[in-house]
């Protein structure tokens, strides 16, 4: 019966790490004007692209494949992943936050500089 409490607790404690994923929802792309323009594809280039699907983080300058992706208490998920710049070879690993805000979402690195501000793409 002991054990039985013990993963009834973990039961729910996976339950709430869950609901915190749901939170943030990217089953559908967000980006900014840019970013969504191009959300099938390379369209139009522009400095300012910004494109994030549920396996992508892509820029103007780099691409970021995610590794894992955590969801964080306070409803924000953090992001590993591996990205390649633009003009050098090879991948180098890179943690950033997306955290909602109002209708947006925010994309931060490790540092806490914000990289971005995308709304999901129509």
């Amino acid at each position: 019966m002991r054990g039985f409490g013990l993963a009834l607790g973990t039961a729910v404690v996976l339950a709430a790490g869950q609901a915190s994923a749901a939170a943030i929802d990217l089953s559908k792309p967000y980006g900014n004007k840019s970013g969504c323009i191009n959300k099938n594809g390379q369209e139009v280039y522009a400095e300012d692209m910004l494109l994030l699907t549920d396996t992508e983080f892509i820029t103007a300058a780099s691409a970021c494949s995610f590794i894992e992706k955590k969801a964080q208490a306070d409803g924000s998920l953090v992001v590993k992943s591996m990205c390649a710049a633009e003009g050098e070879e090879g991948q180098s690993p890179v943690q950033f936050t997306i955290k909602r805000s109002a209708k947006k979402l925010v994309i931060t690195d490790e540092d806490g500089n914000v990289m971005g501000e995308i709304s999901r793409c129509r």
